[in-house]
């Protein structure tokens, strides 16, 4: 059915020259859709075309997850999809509409910071903080993956993250801090 509905929508909304791609989007190309994130209903209208990325930070003003790249290069907009680490910015919104989805914002209960964003602040493993909510999601998906077995796994499994300012021996100790001590990191 989702299939159908994304082959639909996107034949209604070929364009006719590259001067009407330059225009509005054609309204009837806008879908409906709900997004369940961080344990919160959202309706929206979208077109079949726009990224999770651009739902959460631009629809929703959920702006954790950070654009750095918009190729899937950087980690920065990486956030849990039932549970699995995504880059937001390489998948669109409409995949999404049955699935979990967990954001930065979405880890801490009430005042109880996540034991993964805990060990981020007690091994001071950010600077700038830029790619620091990508950071977490993929170190919690990590931990829910459980592959991690040495420090040169968790280096290896983080490796799609980039921090530009140099953090990663602190990312690596949060990250077994968690995978040693607390076995409530999984989301």
């Amino acid at each position: 059915m989702l299939e159908s509905l994304v082959r639909k929508t996107l034949a209604q909304s070929k364009p006719q020259s590259n001067l009407q791609s330059a225009k509005s989007p054609d309204p009837n190309s806008v879908v409906d859709i709900k997004l369940r994130i961080n344990g919160v209903e959202h309706a929206v209208k979208i077109e079949p075309r726009v990224t999770l990325l651009d739902v959460l930070r631009e629809r929703l003003n959920l702006t954790g997850s950070k654009k750095g790249c918009d190729h899937g290069q950087c980690g920065a907009c990486t956030v849990l999809i039932d549970g699995r680490r995504v880059n937001s910015c390489l998948t669109f919104a409409i995949m999404h509409t049955d699935a979990k989805i967990t954001t930065i914002e979405g880890l801490a209960q009430g005042d109880n910071l996540h034991p993964m964003q805990a060990a981020f602040v007690a091994r001071d493993a950010f600077q700038c903080g830029y790619c620091t909510p990508g950071q977490i999601c993929s170190a919690v998906g990590l931990v829910n993956e459980g592959h991690a077995k040495s420090d040169a796994d968790i280096r290896e499994l983080m490796s799609g993250n980039i921090c530009r300012c140099g953090a990663y021996p602190n990312i690596v100790d949060a990250v077994r801090d968690v995978l040693e001590g607390k076995k409530d990191a999984a989301v």
